[in-house]
C-alpha cells in the first residue's frame, strides 16, 4: 500500500512530539541517541539524557558542524540537530543492558532554516519536486549485500557457501536470524534472508518503503548488521569489493512512483506493462547514469566491483530478464499493478542512501518533465557483445574509475541542481581528494609485477 511521503519541514507535529515523550516514559528508556549522516553517509551520533528530550524536540540540540565531513567551515560551524519524532525506535539490547532509543535528525542552521548540506534535506527537496509534479510517494526497495569476516584485519571468511546455500555450508545462519530479529525490533520489515554468491556473503532484504523512511532504514540496517556481528566476535562490511576474484556487494534498488494507491508506472495495455510515466522515469535514470555514478558508487573500491564478469552491470541499457543491463523491469508478477517497478542494479551498499535516492528520484523526474524517450530493451547478454557491437546499439558504459565518475559529475548542471550547490561542490572536492590520494599509492600488485622486471 502506498503512503504519502511527508513534505519538507524543519519542525515536527506537536502531537508526534507528545507521543514520543509518552513512549520514552512508558518504556523506561534511559538514554536517547540522536543520529544524522555526513555527506558520505557515515552515521554520526550523540546521546542526550531523558530530561533533555522535550527541549531537543522543540528547539533541537546544537553541535559543531565544522567537525563533520562535508559540513560547514569553522567560521560558520554552528549547527542544530532537530530529532524527527517519527523515527523513534528502541535500540536492540540484551538483558541487563541500558535501554536506549534513537531518533534521526534533520539539520538546521541557528536561525531555523534547513541546512543545505544535510543529506536528509537533499532527499526532502527531491520529494518536494515529486509532489509538485503530482506524485505522492517514491517507493524504494534496496537489496543490501555484505560480507562477514573473522575480524577487521583481513578477509578470512566464515564459510565457503554460495547462492542460497543451506545451513550445512553456511556458518552464519544463526547470526543472520539474530540480525533479522534486531531489525524487525526497530520497526524495519524484512522480506528475504539468504546466503549470497560469494563466500561468507549475505543478503537481508527490507520490504519496500517511502524513500525518506527507507533511507533511515538503510543507515540503521548497516549499523545493526555490524553491531550484531561485532557482538558475536566477527566483522561485517559493506565494502563493495573486499575479495579479489569474487563477486562484490551490490545494492540493487527497486523503485516505483505512486499517486495515492495507484502505481504511476503501470499500464495494463502496454506490452511491458509500463506507463509513459514509468518509461520516462527509467529513461531519465539511463540518460543521467554516468553523471550520478559517483553518488551510488562513491568509493575508489566501488569501481573494482563495476567490472564485467561478476554480476555487476556496467552497460547503460534496460531489460526485462537480462541481468547484465543497468536497469531491469522484473517479471516476477507480470501485469500486477502493485508489483510493477524498475530495478537499478549498479548502486553499492556503501553509498549515502539519502543522496543516492535523491539523485535517482531527480533523474527519473527529469525524464518525466522533459519527456525522455525510453529505447527498446536489450535482452542479449551485453557481456558477450564486442565493444563495437555495443557502440552500434548506442549502449554506453559506466565510468571505469572514481576519477572518471567524479569528472562526469563535476560537469553536470543537472547534478548540481539536484544536490544543491553546497553538497555538489563539497562532494566533488572530497571525492577528488580521495582519487588523488589513491592515485599516488604504490600497491602490492605493482611491487609484485614491476619490481622484479624493471
Amino acid at each position: 500500500m502506498a503512503q504519502v511521503e511527508s513534505k519538507n519541514r524543519a519542525t515536527s507535529d506537536p502531537g508526534a512530539r507528545k507521543d514520543v515523550l509518552k513512549e520514552i516514559k512508558e518504556r523506561g528508556i534511559d538514554d536517547v541517541l540522536l543520529w544524522f549522516t555526513d555527506i558520505e553517509g557515515h552515521l554520526k551520533s550523540f546521546s542526550i539524557t531523558i530530561s533533555e528530550v522535550e527541549g531537543a524536540l522543540d528547539d533541537g540540540m546544537g553541535f559543531d558542524g565544522s567537525s563533520v565531513t562535508g559540513f560547514n567551515a569553522i567560521e560558520e560551524s554552528d549547527m542544530v540537530a532537530i530529532p524527527d519524532p517519527n523515527t523513534v525506535q528502541l535500540m536492540p539490547a540484551r538483558e541487563g543492558e541500558m535501554k536506549m532509543a534513537r531518533m534521526i535528525c534533520d539539520i538546521v542552521t541557528p536561525d531555523g532554516k534547513p541546512y543545505e548540506g544535510d543529506p536528509r534535506y537533499v532527499l526532502r527537496r527531491a520529494l518536494d519536486r515529486m509532489h509538485s509534479l503530482g506524485f505522492d510517494t517514491f517507493n524504494v526497495g534496496p537489496e543490501l549485500e555484505y560480507f562477514l569476516f573473522e575480524n577487521d584485519k583481513g578477509t578470512e571468511t566464515l564459510d565457503e557457501g554460495g547462492y542460497f546455500a543451506m545451513t550445512t555450508m553456511d556458518a552464519a545462519s544463526g547470526l543472520r536470524q539474530e540480525t533479522v530479529h534486531a531489525l524487525e525490533g526497530m520497526g524495519i520489515p524484512i522480506e528475504y534472508v539468504h546466503h549470497e554468491v560469494g563466500p561468507s556473503q549475505h543478503e537481508i532484504d527490507m520490504r519496500f518503503a517511502p524513500a525518506l523512511e527507507m533511507a533511515d532504514h538503510t543507515v540503521t540496517y548497516r549499523l545493526i548488521v555490524k553491531e550484531i556481528a561485532k557482538k558475536a566476535g566477527y566483522h561485517a562490511t559493506f565494502m563493495p569489493k573486499p575479495i579479489f576474484g569474487e563477486n562484490g556487494s551490490g545494492m540493487h534498488t527497486h523503485q516505483s512512483l505512486f499517486k495515492g494507491e495507484r502505481n504511476a508506472f503501470y499500464d495494463a495495455d502496454d506490452q511491458y506493462f509500463l506507463s509513459e510515466t514509468g518509461k520516462a522515469f527509467i529513461a531519465g535514470q539511463l540518460k543521467h547514469a554516468r553523471e550520478i555514478c559517483s553518488i551510488f558508487a562513491q568509493w575508489v573500491n566501488s569501481y573494482k566491483r563495476l567490472v564485467p564478469g561478476y554480476e555487476a552491470p556496467v552497460y547503460v541499457a534496460w531489460s526485462r530478464r537480462n541481468r547484465s543491463a543497468l536497469v531491469r523491469v522484473p517479471l516476477y508478477h507480470p501485469g500486477k499493478e502493485q508489483a510493477t517497478r524498475m530495478e537499478l542494479r549498479c548502486p553499492d551498499p556503501a553509498c549515502n542512501p539519502y543522496l543516492t535516492f535523491a539523485a535517482l528520484l531527480q533523474a527519473g523526474l527529469e525524464g518525466i518533465e522533459k519527456g525522455y524517450e525510453l529505447p527498446d530493451p536489450i535482452e542479449t547478454n551485453l557481456y558477450d557483445l564486442t565493444e563495437e557491437e555495443r557502440e552500434s546499439m548506442g549502449v554506453q558504459h559506466l565510468p571505469e574509475s572514481l576519477g572518471e565518475a567524479i569528472d562526469e559529475m563535476a560537469g553536470s548542471e543537472f547534478i548540481e541542481k539536484a544536490l544543491g550547490s553546497h553538497v555538489f561542490s563539497r562532494y566533488v572536492d572530497l571525492k577528488r581528494e580521495e582519487w588523488l590520494d589513491y592515485r599516488v599509492q604504490v600497491t602490492p600488485w605493482e611491487i609484485e609485477n614491476y619490481l622484479p622486471v624493471t
